[in-house]
């Protein structure tokens, strides 16, 4: 007789946890396995931090909606668990005539989001707000703030604990069987030569940049129920001296649609830190590429020309999960739900990407939901 296990999620980033956590509250008996040596190794670790307000995605899309949920959720469980965060807000700087319209499309994004806040700044206002910043004009949104993304997922640890639930780190996943009404899941535990093996009722796989090898260690899931998966990294370069901002200042976001630019980010320690930058690489690598360090000078300077030279350094870089092609248009989020293709209480995540620390407690009543109307 294999060890029997109620539900495992596969990942213990902010998203996993957060899944953990929803489906312990019902009921359920949560193991989530994590391939690390702890929790939020991975993408989670390595981001802006950034709480996002829900500005820039696809109207109808999971991403918009998602985010513009869990802000609210997260800043509430913030407040309750003695999470660090700050409201700080966030300004969307024109530094062209031409962006200009490109900002009245943006707002038109957000409010068909949901997101009604955003207020329009012209060149004075933004000088009163930001006296560092050169712009024409702007958006400022002031739902977005900054969090301790450490202490978020180390409080949905201790909830998922306090709630049955348990964190396996140094465990992978290297096959699932679906077999006779449950998954017999195979697991390499640290360091052991022999595999662990065990059973379970459901699976969750949240494993980020993982997700699509857990996916294929499946047996029997069809392989056009799994897209690919890109490795894109982003670089950050954090700045010497004081900060000189008072919210975050992201510029109009370029016309490919890559990412969002590169923005001036502050941490609770109020170190301003600058990045993402959009690199498709072909292996999981954290080495910051310093080659960019002249391009970041350029692009802060359209907003910010007071950047002085060599006050900039290499500070760390994260790999976004993405499901598109450095060619191809941005594409969504996928929580999948594999009973159609014959696996029951399987659900995928697949591009999990920012706004996915925003989203996840979002995330995790959006999977908690098909267990419901499964049971």
């Amino acid at each position: 007789m294999l060890e029997q296990i109620d539900t495992v999620v596969i990942g213990a980033g902010a998203v996993g946890l957060a899944i953990a956590r929803r489906l312990s509250l019902d009921g359920h008996e949560c193991l989530v396995l994590e391939r690390e040596t702890a929790i939020g190794q991975g993408v989670s670790s390595r981001n802006s931090e950034v709480i996002h307000a829900g500005i820039y995605y696809a109207e109808g899309s999971l991403k918009g909606r998602l985010c513009v949920s869990g802000k609210s959720m997260l800043y509430a469980f913030c407040e309750k668990f003695g999470v660090g965060f700050r409201r700080c807000g966030k300004i969307i700087a024109a530094t062209s005539l031409d962006d200009l319209d490109e900002l009245e499309r943006i707002k038109k994004k957000a409010s068909n989001n949901g997101v009604a806040d955003l207020k329009d700044l012209d060149q004075g206002e933004i000088q009163a707000l930001e006296p560092e910043i050169c712009a024409v004009g702007g958006l400022l949104s002031p739902s977005t703030g900054i969090v301790s993304a450490h202490e978020y997922m180390l409080a949905l640890q201790g909830e998922v604990e306090a709630h049955g639930g348990a964190v396996s780190a140094q465990s992978e996943v290297t096959q699932i069987v679906f077999e006779q009404g449950r998954y017999r899941i195979s697991v390499s535990i640290g360091d052991q030569k022999e595999p662990f093996h065990f059973s379970a009722n459901r699976i969750v796989n949240a494993a980020g940049l993982g997700a699509t090898r857990v996916a294929n260690s499946i047996v029997g899931l069809p392989q056009a129920r799994i897209p690919n998966m890109f490795f894109c990294r982003g670089n950050y370069f954090s700045m010497s001296g004081k900060n000189p901002f008072n919210h975050l200042i992201y510029p109009v976001p370029p016309k490919s649609g890559a990412g969002l630019g590169i923005h001036a980010t502050i941490d609770l320690g109020d170190q301003v830190k600058f990045g993402p930058d959009v690199e498709y690489i072909d292996s999981e690598r954290y080495d910051v590429n310093s080659s960019r360090l002249q391009s970041y000078y350029s692009a802060i300077r359209q907003y910010f020309p007071g950047l002085k030279e060599g006050s900039l350094s290499p500070s760390y870089a994260g790999i976004r999960p993405k499901i598109q092609g450095p060619d191809e248009l941005p594409k969504d989020f996928i929580i999948q739900e594999e009973s159609t293709a014959g696996f029951p209480g399987l659900v995928n995540l697949f591009g999990i990407e920012s706004p996915g620390l925003t989203a996840s407690l979002a995330i995790a009543d959006e999977v908690a939901d098909f267990y419901r109307w499964s049971s």
